[in-house]
């Protein structure tokens, strides 16, 4: 992996506030540091697509702050303990931690193929049930939450007078058929559990309210105060959070703290398939592992990175189609200069006219859309004119964006149904017989070659061979 560390003056760079609604300038609480906080996996079975594109979504963000000269610190928990974790541990009769350890390790690899760094610290909700604890012992002390008749810890909606903000839903408007669960023992409709008392065989934590667990909505709220600060830079996840998972988050945090809770709160959009939204009801639903079986990794991120991270993403065989051919595009033009190439030492002009428009794209608001626009601009040029500073500085925008990572030719050549021993033994014959001038079995050869899925390119240096 390559890393590419400029040290452009940072400013202008143009973020949108989902809390906002508009884009802001983003100046960071200590300069040249960015802390983030992304609401990460609920473990009990394999990542969908959806987790896929968040995952990558944010990886690209991290990226840019970190070519930008930002140090990082990325912070993205799991959440392993909760009613479906409980639930699909009991149906497989075997225990929590062996349940989320073993799909932890399956998100790694899965994320590991799409190129997403692993996160500086990954915290699990289990360690940090004491921290839980003290944020509702302070809620409780300070009037914004209430031990229930049924053993629940709950939080007073409507005590918190900006609940509402984040979402851009008032109090008015929540109706308690949305999201919102009927309980006689709540004070009131709207308010949400922060503790759940222990029912008989589940697991159970003691506290000064008795033995349960936590609330999902506490979990992401104590390990980033504790993490990254009761005020830090930006906190991220997917659309489908916005409400009420973030909007109870601000509520319960910034009653604690007296303070804001994060300063710029980012939300990717959703992923359809075929443009219906993703179901299991609808038989349209991809695990990302299921998806990386039959499609490229790189193609699937490329995929991904070329609608903006707010729009929603339609998920096709012909969008995944249209991404192996570009993927394949920019590959082939470098292919020539794979042997001469040391990518660690690969710095970037940031006055090149096409760099400087990558980065105008990438500060307004990460358009990866247009920045990708400049990697093929330059993937065409260098086409043309075989020049190896433009293929260096193909490799190097592209790197930032966690693409173009590998040499070409195990990008070209990869699932090919022929041994490539086989193949190579065919190109040698085909071009004795070119020698010979016969003509038919050297056309033959390439015919057959072409059947079994590998196209042959006759260049000044010999011939090549990638898979169709």
């Amino acid at each position: 992996m390559v890393f590419i560390i400029v040290f452009w003056e940072k400013k202008n760079m143009q973020i949108y506030n989902s809390f906002t609604r508009k884009k802001e300038e983003f100046i960071p609480i200590t300069k040249n540091t960015v802390k983030m906080y992304i609401c990460g996996q609920t473990i009990y079975d394999y990542c969908h697509l959806g987790h896929a594109r968040k995952a990558i979504v944010f990886d690209m963000v991290r990226r840019w702050f970190i070519a930008s000269g930002y140090e990082v610190t990325f912070v993205e928990n799991i959440t392993d303990i909760d009613d479906k974790i409980i639930n699909r541990a009991s149906e497989n009769n075997e225990t929590i931690t062996s349940l989320t350890d073993r799909f932890t390790k399956f998100m790694h690899d899965d994320f590991d193929k799409l190129g997403v760094m692993r996160p500086d610290i990954q915290p699990k909700a289990t360690d940090y049930i004491p921290h839980m604890i003290s944020v509702i012992e302070s809620l409780i002390k300070k009037d914004y939450a209430y031990l229930a008749a049924n053993g629940d810890v709950y939080y007073k909606v409507r005590k918190f007078e900006n609940y509402g903000q984040l979402s851009g839903k008032s109090l008015d408007e929540l109706n308690v058929g949305e999201r919102v669960e009927i309980d006689q023992s709540k004070l009131d409709p709207l308010d949400f559990v922060l503790w759940k008392h222990a029912k008989e065989d589940e697991p159970y934590w003691d506290s000064p309210f008795g033995r349960g667990r936590p609330g999902w909505h506490i979990e992401c709220s104590a390990m980033a105060m504790d993490l990254l600060g009761a005020n830090f830079d930006i906190h991220g996840g997917g659309q489908d959070l916005q409400f009420p998972h973030h909007e109870n988050e601000i509520a319960q945090s910034e009653a604690h703290n007296s303070c804001k809770y994060a300063n710029l709160w980012m939300h990717n959009g959703f992923l359809n398939v075929d443009d219906e939204k993703m179901s299991k009801s609808l038989g349209n639903f991809f695990t990302l592992r299921d998806v990386l079986k039959l499609h490229d990794a790189e193609v699937v991120r490329l995929f991904m990175l070329k609608t903006h991270y707010r729009s929603p993403l339609n998920f096709s065989q012909t969008s995944l189609d249209d991404a192996k051919a570009g993927m394949t595009r920019l590959y082939t033009a470098l292919k020539p200069f794979a042997d001469n190439i040391n990518r660690s030492e690969i710095t970037i002009d940031w006055n090149d006219k096409r760099a400087i428009r990558f980065k105008i794209a990438m500060d307004d608001d990460f358009n990866t859309s247009l920045a990708l626009g400049v990697v093929f601009e330059i993937c065409n040029e260098l086409n043309v004119s075989g020049d190896i500073i433009n293929a260096k500085l193909l490799i190097g925008l592209a790197n930032i964006l966690g693409i173009l990572t590998r040499n070409p030719v195990e990008f070209l050549q990869q699932g090919a149904t022929l041994a490539s021993q086989e193949i190579e033994r065919l190109i040698v014959e085909r071009k004795t017989a070119k020698v010979s001038r016969d003509f038919t079995l050297a056309d033959k050869i390439r015919k057959d070659l072409l059947a079994s899925g590998i196209i042959l390119e006759d260049t000044a240096n010999g011939t090549t061979w990638r898979k169709l």
